[in-house]
């Protein structure tokens, strides 16, 4: 029987803000592929959303009434869930402590459908618990277990490119490279884990990688590039300087030099030259990140945390990011001195205090970067970012 495969957005997605302001938590690259990619490939079927109202343009749902699997769009699939989800029967599910796996309705849920489980009765409890993204850091903690399990999908009976001899290369067999991709006059190491280049991905001469890595397609790797993994370079993203054990979700540029650490960066941002970002405090004790649920700061139990970006913000030349800060969507940070650790959605200034950027402005800038792309920044796109505005209203307190 045909079913519909649904990821839908549970209330942990507010943890994982300012990323879920612009997107499902399964639009959420974590490895070489995003969550839902992740279930595309392994269910062999396309996937739609249940997410909150103002994505739903976007992020389409479910369309025509047919049974319908529900998967929480945190969880990262292997083989032997996916296996245990397709025997699923109408009123089963899986869960795992108190989190549904995944659930089995007899008709399509309506889009506004908030997913409530505590009628459920047929529950098979997982024996271990799944990979998973409920924290912010869980995509940059978990990263290298994501690009393995990736790597091995994604690469299973392929047989990579040849690696081009002017490249020095440590396990050779840990490293995959795609049709269009071009790698030359670099070290590649993959003793600590696998590298993958994608479709017309580029590292330029002089880039030393250590694995895990994965380079997504049309990413650019900079001329003396540094990476420590594990770490993932989104699709059409160009990075250079230093880099550890970092995501950038994609159509995001760092490049020029500068440290970016334990970090994740969302899309359409742009990190200016020389900026760096610590990643330890000097103390060396557990690193506290803002969290909006809580409206306040919550201890990560980390020593190493980083920078965390929503899309479409950017910071100029020389800018210092302390230990865990948390930018929001649409900012424009710039001037000397640390910012403040946690900075609202559509700020505008730097250490020396903010403004509110307006949203007509940020339009203006966004509509720029698509163009680039050769991407319409359409009706669709401005309606997100005008709900951020407005549901981000009470953080600009300037």
């Amino acid at each position: 029987m045909q079913r519909h495969f649904i990821l839908f957005d549970d209330a942990r997605r507010l943890n994982l803000l300012p990323l879920t302001f612009t997107r499902p938590v399964a639009e959420i690259r974590i490895g070489i592929l995003t969550i839902k990619e992740k279930w595309e490939k392994r269910l062999d079927a396309n996937c739609s959303f249940l997410t909150v109202d103002y994505l739903r343009e976007k992020f389409r749902a479910a369309d025509g009434d047919k049974e319908s699997c529900l998967i929480n769009g945190g969880i990262i699939p292997n083989q032997s869930l996916v296996d245990s989800i397709k025997k699923l029967k109408v009123g089963e599910s899986i869960v795992w402590d108190d989190i549904v796996i995944a659930t089995i309705l007899p008709s399509t849920p309506h889009p506004s459908f908030a997913p409530s489980f505590d009628h459920l009765k047929e529950k098979k409890v997982l024996a271990e618990k799944p990979l998973m993204v409920l924290n912010l850091w869980d995509i940059f903690t978990q990263n290298g277990k994501a690009i393995e399990q990736d790597f091995e999908l994604l690469t299973n009976n392929r047989t990579s490119e040849p690696i081009a001899k002017t490249n020095q290369v440590l396990n050779p067999e840990k490293i995959f490279i795609e049709k269009g991709a071009k790698v030359e006059c670099s070290i590649l190491n993959a003793n600590a884990g696998p590298i993958y280049i994608g479709p017309d991905a580029e590292i330029m001469e002089g880039s030393m990688v250590r694995g895990p890595f994965a380079l997504c397609n049309s990413a650019v790797l900079k001329l003396g590039a540094k990476i420590y993994g594990p770490t993932t370079i989104g699709p059409h993203s160009k990075v250079g300087g230093e880099v550890n054990n970092s995501v950038i979700l994609g159509c995001s540029n760092k490049a020029h030099d500068g440290f970016l650490g334990n970090s994740v960066i969302g899309e359409w941002c742009n990190i200016g030259a020389d900026s760096n970002n610590s990643n330890l405090k000097n103390n060396y004790a557990n690193i506290k990140l803002w969290s909006y649920p809580k409206k306040g700061f919550i201890d990560t139990g980390l020593q190493f945390c980083g920078l965390i970006m929503g899309d479409h913000s950017k910071c100029g030349i020389n800018t210092m990011f302390n230990t865990g800060t948390v930018v929001g969507v649409s900012t424009n940070i710039f001037g000397s001195g640390f910012p403040r650790n946690f900075i609202p959605s559509f700020a505008w200034g730097g250490a020396q205090g903010f403004s509110t950027y307006s949203i007509d402005k940020a339009f203006e800038t966004a509509q720029k970067v698509y163009e680039r792309r050769g991407l319409p920044f359409n009706q669709v796109e401005k309606n997100i970012l005008k709900r951020v505005f407005e549901l981000t209203e009470e953080f600009r307190r300037f």
